[in-house]
């Protein structure tokens, strides 16, 4: 088997269609991509009111620069303080928590630490990686962006459909 290196995909979810409503790809998945990705996805859709974002703790999810965008977006012209000093760009807490207004025009929400299994993109990473990556032949890191980018074509056309979760209410054993 040859490598021929990898790539990041960051993908935006729609949970009430159940299909991908973005994917951008790249050789890191550092701040300036996810804010790439988050600028992208808003303005593509100038449409959309508020956008709600589910995503999990990772440090590119909460940036300094992620809430520059939002404050802009929301047209909010605040003192947001200095990174790692004072006021919203503090902390990691305080970033997440002002990124969390239900207020703003783009709001996130978190899923708790080693639940990433509630947010429903994993779910679709999980049937990306059985239907075409695990028996996979790449050529290229653009063969393999190519593919993946057809599977999404693929995925929204044919099987996109909201996930629903379902609970039998039985205890489990211990």
């Amino acid at each position: 088997m040859i490598r021929h290196g990898t790539l990041t995909f960051i993908v935006s979810f729609n949970v009430s269609l159940g299909g991908v409503i973005l994917a951008t790809s790249g050789p890191t998945r550092k701040e300036e991509d996810y804010l790439a990705h988050i600028k992208l996805l808003v303005q593509s859709h100038p449409e959309v009111k508020r956008w709600h974002i589910v995503a999990d703790n990772l440090n590119t999810h909460c940036s300094e620069s992620l809430v520059r965008f939002v404050a802009v977006e929301s047209d909010l012209e605040i003192d947001l303080g200095a990174k790692g000093v004072s006021g919203i760009l503090k902390s990691m807490e305080s970033r997440a928590d002002f990124l969390s207004n239900s207020e703003h025009r783009v709001v996130f929400y978190y899923t708790p630490k080693h639940a990433s299994w509630m947010n429903q993109v994993e779910i679709w990473f999980s049937i990306l990686a059985r239907k075409l990556l695990k028996n996979g032949n790449f050529l290229s890191k653009e063969n393999l962006r190519n593919k993946v980018m057809r599977f999404i074509e693929y995925y929204n056309q044919t099987m996109a459909t909201p996930f629903k979760w379902t609970y039998g209410g039985k205890a489990l054993s211990v």
